[in-house]
Parts: structure tokens; C-alpha cells; sequence
């Protein structure tokens, strides 16, 4: 059967990657730009697949028009305030909506269900992100100033059992990442949309995030280019590794996964995502994030080796 999945945001850099992606594993992406009329491109759709930041703008009008067709919502914001309006505004929605499928929030939150096993609670889940550089795009950067806008410049960590708005500067320590990564500087508290999405499936009270400094230096740089294509399939030199770490009375568990650039690797994410559900693997209605609906570790294991590396 042809799957024709309709993909907002196609024109994008993700978008790209996800429309190449989609034609790759023989479905039919249907683009959809900023303007189209979505009611009109959805009926002829069997999924929606959202690229089109900032997600604070686009994220409820298109949920609301695959409610409308009756069709699964997917798509791939690293907005953390989007990842919990959608939960708390959809929760009995009568289609299957994906929020955060993409390398931030769904990928940490894969690796924390795969880690965290058979406990049925963790005391603490750390997720640490080694990036050997970080060119943001387009869309990367306009999100943030959103975000930025939205928080009133504090950043947010998770502690206590829910997100936290906190004052001043994150602080600074080093993390030792799995060879041959090593020992690097991060930025602590440099919270992504897996603390939005761990946290709705997962019994954890406390999520520690750690960046490097040298991807955070990138991101913060003015005048960024973007991402440079240095591949046939349009990748970027850019490589990742992260660490998920679950604690609980005393045991430590680990997951890694590492990969080539982290906006690449949200297409075989979100695209794998649509394909279950459309196979109706994970397929139940309302909000739920990818380590909730699925097998952590099969959907992982499907992704390796031609996406990424586990460990």
C-alpha cells in the first residue's frame, strides 16, 4: 500500500531530510508549504509529519486539521513549552499525536525508556549530548528566540518532579563521555524537549542535561551560516554522541547512541515513528511521545547501523 504522508515545512533543512527519508523507505511525501490550505492537502494525506518552526505558531493549527482529517499528527520541535501545550491541550484527542520525534526529545527519550528498563521508577535520568560543533539553522535559531521570549530569558530545569523556571547562568562542570569522546566541559541544565517527554511516561523526579561547551559556544555565535552539506545525502561534517544514564538505589544504567548530524538523524526518527503507527504499532490515540509508544530498544535497533551507532 502507497502511504502518502503530507510534510509541513518540506522546503526547510529538516523538511528536506524528511521528504528524502519518506521516498527512501517507498512512501509518498505530499510538501506542504506555510501557506497551503491544510484541510485541502490532508485529505489526500495518511499522516502529517510537522517540520515548520517555530512550532508555537504551527504546531495547534496542524494538530487541529489531522484531528479534522482523522489522520496521526507527528512532528519534530525541540520547543519544550510546545512539547507541553500539546500534551496538556490533546490529551484525548481521537488520533495518534507524536509530539518531539526528532533528536531532541525523542531520541534522549528513547534511550532513557531503553535504560531505565524494568525499574518502575528512577531516581534520576542524565542525559549528556557531546556535539562536535552546532551551525544552527534557520529555523534552530528563530525557535529560540521564541522560546527565549516565552521563558522571559530564565532558563528551565528539570527538578522536583516538574520543569522549573530558573534565574542567571546555567553552571559549568565536565562530563567524561564514552571513549573516544572523553572527558569534555559542558554546560549543565542545558534542558531539551526530552525533559518535556521523559517525564510524561517515565517515573523520575530529577533530569540532569549536559552539553559541551564548544556546541553551545557554536549556537550562541552570531552570524551563523548553517548547517554545510559535505555528502551526496546533504549531511554536515557535524557529529553526536549521547549519553542517557539512569540511577535508582544505588544501580547505574547506561545507553549511547552516536551518529552524523543531529538534523539528519530526526528524519529516520519521526519517518520510523509514522511507519509503525500507519502499521498500527503504537497506533492509540491522543499525545504520547516515541518511548511511550513504541519498544525503546527495537525501534532503536532498527535505526542501527545505517542511522546510528548503540552502545
Amino acid at each position: 500500500m502507497n502511504q502518502r504522508v503530507a510534510v509541513l515545512g518540506a522546503g526547510g533543512h529538516t523538511g528536506g531530510f524528511v521528504v528524502a527519508e519518506l521516498r527512501r523507505r517507498g512512501m509518498t511525501p505530499i510538501p506542504c508549504g506555510r501557506t497551503t490550505d491544510l484541510d485541502e492537502a490532508l485529505r489526500a494525506a495518511d499522516a502529517v509529519i510537522n517540520c515548520a518552526g517555530p512550532f508555537a505558531a504551527t504546531a495547534a493549527p496542524a494538530i487541529e486539521a489531522a484531528i479534522r482529517a482523522g489522520i496521526p499528527y507527528l512532528d519534530v520541535t525541540a520547543e519544550i513549552e510546545v512539547v507541553g501545550d500539546t500534551f496538556a491541550a490533546y490529551a484525548g484527542a481521537a488520533v495518534p499525536i507524536v509530539p518531539a520525534a526528532a533528536f531532541y526529545g525523542g531520541l534522549g527519550d528513547l534511550l532513557a525508556t531503553a535504560a531505565v528498563g524494568d525499574w518502575p521508577a528512577a531516581d534520576e535520568i542524565t542525559i549528556a549530548y557531546a556535539l562536535s560543533s552546532w551551525h544552527p539553522t534557520r529555523g534552530t535559531t528563530a525557535t529560540g528566540r521564541v522560546s527565549a521570549q516565552r521563558r522571559d530569558g530564565r532558563r528551565i530545569a528539570y527538578t522536583g518532579g516538574r520543569l522549573q523556571h530558573l534565574a542567571g547562568d546555567a553552571p559549568h562542570t565536565s562530563w567524561t563521555f564514552p571513549a573516544p569522546v572523553g572527558q569534555r566541559p559542558v554546560v549543565a541544565e542545558f534542558t531539551m524537549a526530552d525533559s518535556a517527554t521523559i517525564p510524561t511516561h517515565l517515573d523520575v523526579p530529577e533530569i540532569a542535561t549536559y552539553m559541551t561547551r564548544n556546541a553551545v559556544a557554536d549556537l550562541r555565535a552570531p552570524g551563523s551560516s548553517g548547517p554545510v552539506a559535505v555528502d551526496a545525502q546533504g549531511r554536515s561534517a557535524q557529529t553526536f554522541l549521547v549519553e542517557v544514564v539512569a540511577r535508582s538505589g544505588g544501580l547505574e544504567r547506561r545507553a549511547v547512541a552516536s551518529g552524523r548530524d543531529i538534523y539528519a538523524i530526526t528524519a529516520p526518527l519521526v519517518v520510523e515513528a509514522a511507519a509503525l503507527v500507519l502499521a498500527g504499532e503504537g497506533a492509540f490515540a491522543g499525545v504520547a511521545s516515541l518511548g511511550a509508544r513504541f519498544d525503546a530498544k527495537a525501534f532503536l535497533g532498527a535505526l542501527s547501523p545505517l542511522h546510528l551507532a548503540l552502545g
